[in-house]
C-alpha cells in the first residue's frame, strides 16, 4: 500500500492511495506488484477550498483495508505499508482483520504488557506495563544479542546478510489505544544500510517473514516507475479533477491487465527479454510484457484480410515483423 501524487494531480490538490497485490509470475523470479484498488484522497487544502470534510490518508487507508477484508473474508491478508501509515489509530482499527506490517520509529514508546488484574483490585485495569528501552538504546547497547539472517530476496533481488533482534511489546501513546506488536530491529553488519525497525501485528510472525514481506514493497516502487514510463501515469494532460479521477485508476488497472495477459501460457511462450549493448537484463520487465501483448494483438493472423486491390503494395513478411517489433517496444 502506498500513497502517491503526480505533477498534474498535485497541482489540483489531489492524491491517490494505491493497493497492490504481490503476485508471483511464471516468467519472473520475483513478485510483481499489481494494482487492484485506487482511492482518490483529496488534500486538506483541496477539501478546505471545496468546503468538504477532510479525510486523512489514514482514514482512507482504514476504509480501503476493511473493504478488502469484506471482499475476501476467509483469506489471510497481509498489509505492508510505508512509514506514512505507521499510525497507532490506523493499525489498532484494522489489526483484528488483517496482518499489518510497516516501519517503526527508533524512538517509539514501547512497554511491557499490563500485569494481570488481581482479585478484588479496584479501579480501571492498566493499559500498559513497565516502560521498555527505546530501540535506539537497544541498537547502541553492546550487550544486545543479535541473530544473523540471510535474506534471499533483498532489495534489487540480491542476497544480503542482516543482524536482527526481536521481541513483543505494547506500542502506546497517550490518548490512543494500546497496540500489541512484534518489533524487529535490523542492522547491516557491512554498514552499508542504515539500521531500521519494523512492526507486525501478528505476534507469532517470524522475523524472516516480516522482513520478507517488507522487502516485497520494492516491487511497488518498480510498478510506479513502469506505469509512469510506459502508461503515462502522473503525466496525463488533464486539468479536470473528474478526468484525473477516471484516468489514474484506469491506467493502474491497465498495468495489472497487461501483466496478467502476458502471464498466460500462450503469451509467456512468446515473451522475449529484449536487451541492449549498454543494458543487460536477465528477467523480463513490463516493457517486455506490454510488447508481448501488443505483438499478440497486432500480428497478421489477428488482423482482417484486406480485399484484393491492385493499388496495394505488399511488403515482405520479415519487414512486417520488424516493423511490428519496433512499434511493440515504442512507449
Amino acid at each position: 500500500m502506498r500513497s502517491s501524487h503526480g505533477h498534474f494531480v498535485k497541482a489540483s490538490g489531489l492524491r491517490w492511495l494505491s493497493f497492490m497485490a504481490m503476485v508471483p509470475l511464471p516468467f519472473a523470479n520475483r513478485r510483481w506488484a499489481l494494482p487492484f484498488l485506487t482511492i482518490l484522497a483529496p488534500s486538506q487544502r483541496y477539501d478546505d477550498t471545496h468546503h468538504r470534510r477532510h479525510k486523512t490518508l489514514a482514514d482512507w487507508a482504514r476504509q480501503g483495508i476493511l473493504q478488502i477484508k469484506r471482499w475476501l473474508p476467509n483469506r489471510l491478508i497481509v498489509i505492508v505499508a510505508d512509514s506514512t501509515f505507521a499510525a497507532i489509530e490506523l493499525i489498532a482499527a484494522v489489526r483484528r482483520h488483517v496482518c499489518f506490517v510497516t516501519r517503526l520509529r527508533l524512538d517509539a514508546n514501547l512497554f511491557e504488557p499490563p500485569p494481570p488484574r488481581r482479585p478484588g483490585q479496584r479501579g480501571r485495569s492498566p493499559k500498559k506495563g513497565r516502560k521498555l528501552p527505546k530501540l535506539a538504546e537497544v541498537l547502541a547497547n553492546p550487550a544486545t544479542v543479535w541473530t544473523s539472517i540471510m535474506m534471499s530476496q533483498g532489495y534489487g533481488g540480491k542476497r544480503c546478510q542482516l543482524d536482527f533482534v526481536t521481541a513483543t511489546a505494547i506500542w502506546y501513546h497517550h490518548g490512543l489505544p494500546p497496540l500489541p506488536i512484534r518489533w524487529v530491529l535490523v542492522r547491516d553488519p557491512a554498514g552499508i544500510r542504515k539500521p531500521q525497525a519494523f512492526l507486525c501485528t501478528n505476534l507469532d510472525a517470524t522475523p524472516a517473514n516480516i522482513l520478507g514481506w517488507y522487502v516485497h514493497r520494492w516491487s511497488i516502487e518498480t510498478t510506479f516507475q513502469e506505469t509512469r514510463e510506459h502508461l503515462g501515469v502522473e503525466t496525463q494532460r488533464q486539468w479536470s479533477d473528474l478526468a484525473i479521477a477516471r484516468t489514474t485508476p484506469a491506467l493502474l488497472g491497465l498495468f495489472s491487465l497487461i501483466t496478467l495477459w502476458a502471464a498466460e501460457a500462450k503469451a509467456t511462450f512468446t515473451l522475449n527479454v529484449r536487451t541492449a549493448a549498454w543494458y543487460a537484463k536477465e528477467q523480463p520487465t513490463f516493457s517486455d510484457a506490454i510488447a508481448t501483448v501488443r505483438r499478440g494483438l497486432w500480428t497478421t493472423p489477428n488482423l482482417p484480410i484486406s480485399r484484393s486491390n491492385p493499388q496495394n503494395m505488399e511488403i515482405p513478411t520479415a519487414l512486417l515483423q520488424r516493423l511490428i517489433e519496433a512499434v511493440c517496444y515504442s512507449t
